[in-house]
């Protein structure tokens, strides 16, 4: 098991937790040292080590070169462009880690109730797809053949960055596009439907900002892969 083992989180780092889930639901845009010492009365050093253990607990990706370990993402939300973005209405709410983040960014407690649209596009031709959900369930999809495409093994995911899994998760139009962007990126992959998105983050999107304890991210990857092949994925190209 390559990942960082499971671990009690200390307070401070539920606190600074909370309080960036809320201060970037609420204005689209992550908070920087001094928003989160007013937010959450720390001392610098006391948040910087909040948000590496955040790190080491799959909550964030920072950047551990910087003085201010500037968050490059706090998930679900991206502090960078990726391709996926996020409206409510007319209000853009912010970039967004990943494809598979579509439907548990929408269960968060602050777009309870609200039509979340999602507009990205196939990365293999770059054709747009826009997918709208609400309360951690697809509403709409277009095309209807999207599919999310998932570029690396499971037994590579959450090794202290999220960065390579998250950049591995994205829609393809349908599974020949799958097929070209493998060719392009020189990686096999699988795919999964919106339905089977869903139930792979139905845990994520249950906990998220539901559950101020919400334990670490860490996870076994033997049973992950075993979770989404029970969801219906053919999981053989992360066999071979």
């Amino acid at each position: 098991m390559k990942q960082v083992p499971p671990f009690e989180w200390r307070e401070d780092s539920l606190k600074v937790r909370q309080f960036v889930y809320e201060f970037w639901c609420e204005r689209s845009y992550g908070p920087n040292m001094r928003d989160m010492h007013e937010g959450v009365a720390l001392s610098r050093r006391q948040i910087l080590d909040a948000l590496y253990e955040l790190q080491m607990g799959g909550m964030c990706v920072l950047d551990l070169n910087s003085p201010h370990q500037s968050m490059h993402r706090f998930l679900p939300f991206s502090g960078y462009p990726t391709p996926v973005k996020a409206f409510i209405g007319d209000r853009f709410l912010g970039y967004i880690g990943c494809a598979m983040e579509t439907v548990a960014f929408s269960k968060m407690p602050p777009f309870e109730g609200q039509e979340v649209r999602i507009e990205s596009y196939c990365a293999c031709c770059l054709a747009p797809v826009t997918v709208t959900s609400k309360d951690g369930k697809t509403l709409s999809q277009q095309p209807e053949t999207v599919l999310i495409h998932v570029g690396l093994n499971p037994w590579d995911w959450n090794k202290i960055s999220h960065n390579p899994m998250c950049d591995s998760m994205n829609y393809v139009i349908d599974a020949g596009h799958a097929r070209k962007y493998e060719g392009m990126v020189s990686s096999k992959g699988v795919v999964f439907t919106m339905t089977q998105a869903e139930g792979l983050v139905k845990g994520v999107a249950d906990n998220r900002m539901w559950d101020y304890n919400w334990p670490t991210g860490s996870g076994d990857p033997g049973q992950v892969i075993e979770g989404i092949r029970a969801l219906g994925v053919d999981v053989s190209p992360w066999e071979q």
